[in-house]
């Protein structure tokens, strides 16, 4: 039973610790890590995007095609 006391303080102090160090240096990696403006400025363009309307098969309606690759 010692081995897992010491395994579960462990995971409750030290391995807490690190999965959080390793949560914020992601969301920093993201944020100001390499192309992250060229990331944001795409994703800022989305809502101005022009999509190609198709009309239905006879039923008169129209729906967008999804057309980003």
């Amino acid at each position: 039973m010692e081995t897992y006391e010491a395994m579960r303080q462990f995971a409750d102090s030290w391995a807490l610790l690190a999965m959080i160090v390793f949560f914020i240096a992601v969301v920093l990696w993201v944020w100001f890590g390499p192309d992250a403006s060229k990331h944001a400025e795409e994703a800022a363009q989305i809502p101005f995007e022009e999509k190609p309307v198709k009309q239905g098969a006879g039923t008169g309606t129209t729906e967008a095609l999804d057309v980003r690759s």
